[in-house]
């Protein structure tokens, strides 16, 4: 199996439980992993053949922009997305990190990571 990565995917959005954040906002970090075989567009050098990385970017943009609570919900609901809309790919990973966490210490970020396989026919 073949992968095709997008790292570090920056995002200003509204993701949080406390009130603040959903209004002032946040930094977030959103690391990309699917499976597919490329073999095909390995070949043909053909678009249409392969996962549009481009896409997948704005799977992640379009999911992003709405307000949530949880990163939880977030990478579920990108992971969800990829798999209705990106039938070759079998598998895929999302982490979403939240820059700058309120949690009352020094902390870079707060991280989730999600994964997903098509279930078979």
């Amino acid at each position: 199996m073949d992968t095709i990565v997008l790292n570090q995917v920056r995002i200003y959005a509204h993701h949080g439980c406390l009130a603040e954040e959903t209004v002032i906002g946040s930094d977030y970090l959103v690391n990309l992993e699917v499976s597919s075989d490329l073999t095909l567009s390995a070949t043909t050098d053909s678009l249409e053949d392969t996962v549009d990385y481009v896409l997948l970017n704005d799977i992640i943009s379009e999911e992003m922009s709405i307000p949530r609570k949880l990163l939880e919900t977030v990478a579920s609901s990108i992971l969800d997305n990829i798999m209705k809309r990106c039938d070759t790919v079998h598998s895929a990973s999302v982490s979403v990190s939240k820059l700058n966490p309120p949690i009352g210490g020094d902390v870079g970020n707060v991280t989730i990571k999600m994964t997903r396989e098509r279930k078979p026919l």
